[in-house]
């Protein structure tokens, strides 16, 4: 059973995994971040003058960022004018 926005507990719950989900995201940003700093430090420390090696996890990484990014800013969850769109559309069909 979904939730439902027009029932005041059902309202509650969409809130909550909401903010969840921006939780989630502040954290995985966070680590993405932290770690790849440190691995440019190491790069920085061990050969400033070589290939940029960090690049492949900043790249490959920042892709599952953009990813949970999309998820929780934009959402998978249609909104109410785009459903009611939607069956108008195929009731006009």
């Amino acid at each position: 059973m979904t939730a439902s926005p027009e029932r005041p507990d059902g309202l509650r719950e969409v809130a909550v995994t909401r903010l969840r989900k921006r939780r989630e995201l502040g954290a995985h940003v966070l680590a993405y971040v932290l770690s790849n700093a440190f691995l440019i430090v190491i790069w920085w420390l061990t050969t400033p003058d070589g290939f940029f090696w960090p690049m492949f996890p900043l790249f490959g990484w920042g892709i599952g960022v953009i990813f949970h990014a999309w998820d929780v800013l934009v959402g998978s969850e249609p909104s109410e004018e785009a459903i009611r769109a939607e069956m108008d559309r195929l009731a006009h069909r």
